[in-house]
């Protein structure tokens, strides 16, 4: 049987002129363009971990931040990466998610309250007018996030800072108005003015 070669003829093909494709609106996660930035955000720590490897060590960063609208809303978030900028995006983006409203008296809060989370325990006080934030670290960076303004806190435990800061939330998230105290004990609201 002898090998036979087909030739098939086929139409000169035509030139086309192709336009360049626009260039595209959306570019993946990244398409939203400056965020605006309502309130206030605050990092309160970065960890360096590192990682070792056959050819070294390889760095990774967690961030933990807070945010809040400095008017009774506040969260904290979270985040890890390779990078410390994405590690702190990251953290932003779920504290943003996390927040919660907590219930103020003008500039301070309605009364004495304690929180805790893990190792952490936190003791803060309502203060007068002037006074300011008297407290430090993760707890000061939570209550100003949330807008409290005069307030006294001690930190009674752990010095962890996320410890620190959910056991601040904790305590801030227990504060109840002096109305809703006195209908749970079933007083009168015109009686408020003996508190």
């Amino acid at each position: 049987m002898a090998d036979e070669t087909v030739i098939i003829e086929a139409p000169p093909v035509e030139a086309v002129e192709v336009a360049a494709p626009a260039p595209s609106v959306f570019r993946g996660r990244d398409d939203r363009g400056p965020r605006e930035v309502d309130g206030v955000e605050k990092v309160v720590h970065i960890n360096r971990c590192a990682k070792v490897v056959k050819g070294g060590r390889r760095f990774s960063f967690s961030a933990l931040v807070v945010s809040g609208d400095a008017k009774g809303k506040v969260g904290c978030g979270f985040g890890k990466a390779n990078e410390v900028s994405d590690a702190i995006k990251k953290a932003t983006e779920a504290s943003r998610k996390n927040m919660y409203s907590i219930c103020l008296k003008d500039s301070t809060i309605p009364h004495e309250v304690t929180g805790s989370h893990g190792g952490g325990h936190i003791l803060l006080k309502p203060a007068t007018p002037g006074t300011g934030i008297i407290a430090g670290g993760g707890a000061r960076a939570v209550l100003e996030a949330a807008g409290v303004k005069d307030v006294i806190g001690k930190s009674l435990g752990s010095s962890n800072h996320a410890n620190v800061v959910k056991a601040t939330l904790a305590a801030l998230s227990a504060l109840r108005p002096a109305d809703e105290i006195l209908r749970a004990r079933g007083k009168q609201i015109k009686e408020r003015k003996a508190l």
